[in-house]
């Protein structure tokens, strides 16, 4: 009677305890482990870095640009790359049903919450990070174009390195946003149309038709909000910074709250 008990007490110590930090490793090496992750990153960095020297090398100061902002300016590649990193959120999570993973990730952590909350917080910090240091490489190098013209700036400049490190932040709530998306509908395709069409698409459709409140709510769309936060100077007609901001992050609260609520409800 001793040894059967002695025998399941050491197997009980050995078998690993699940806890949020291995939950958080294991989706680290999941995004990292998958090829779409080195494609769709690369292609963002390649995105911004590129356009940023383009508008650098071949800005004049007669050229009629002198009065957009130098970080937009440097930083127009941004919306293409902002693109590619929504399509890596999406993949993260859209990407695990299309294959069938996910049978396999939730049976290793059945609480279910835990999965979702760390692949966001996974893919938010990469995101973030990835993209400020983008963002810096990308206004540094242009610059060196721009020294002489209107457009000549420094990090010191007010407003500037927050406007780096606010279309960061606008750009990584983007991508939460498309990962909610992907979550939510589980579809890959489905979720690109649903973050082309009603994340990028219809705040343009609704800001051009004749009502004034429509200007007000289109400022705190997704797309509008993360500009706001990208502009080292006031931008006419745009929410604060810091109420483009809020309206962001609830926006991202959402995304994710409706598969976190979908999570509970289904079998898979």
């Amino acid at each position: 009677m001793t040894t059967p008990t002695l025998t399941r007490t050491a197997t009980q110590a050995e078998t690993p305890r699940l806890t949020h930090a291995r939950v958080l490793r294991s989706e680290w090496h999941k995004l990292w482990t998958v090829r779409s992750t080195w494609i769709t990153v690369l292609s963002a960095v390649a995105l911004v870095l590129g356009v940023g020297i383009l508008m650098g090398a071949t800005y004049t100061s007669d050229g009629g640009d002198s009065d957009v902002d130098t970080v937009i300016l440097t930083l127009y590649g941004s919306q293409l790359g902002a693109i590619a990193l929504a399509v890596l959120g999406i993949l993260v999570t859209a990407g695990e049903y299309a294959t069938g993973m996910i049978r396999a990730t939730l049976t290793a952590v059945p609480s279910r919450l835990p999965v979702l909350c760390a692949k966001a917080t996974v893919y938010a910090g990469v995101v973030l990070a990835l993209t400020f240091l983008t963002n810096l490489t990308t206004f540094l190098t242009a610059q060196l174009f721009l020294s002489d013209s209107d457009q000549a700036a420094s990090l010191t400049d007010d407003g500037v390195l927050g406007a780096l490190a606010g279309n960061a932040a606008g750009i990584t709530l983007l991508g939460v946003i498309a990962l909610g998306l992907g979550a939510g509908l589980r579809s890959v395709p489905g979720a690109i149309g649903a973050f082309v069409g009603g994340v990028m698409i219809l705040p343009e459709v609704l800001g051009m038709l004749p009502y004034e409140v429509m200007e007000t709510v289109v400022r705190y769309f997704p797309t509008q909000a993360a500009g706001a936060l990208g502009s080292a100077t006031p931008m006419p007609g745009a929410a604060s910074p810091g109420t483009a901001l809020l309206a962001l992050l609830l926006w991202a609260a959402t995304a994710l709250a409706v598969p976190a609520l979908l999570l509970r409800r289904r079998d898979v």
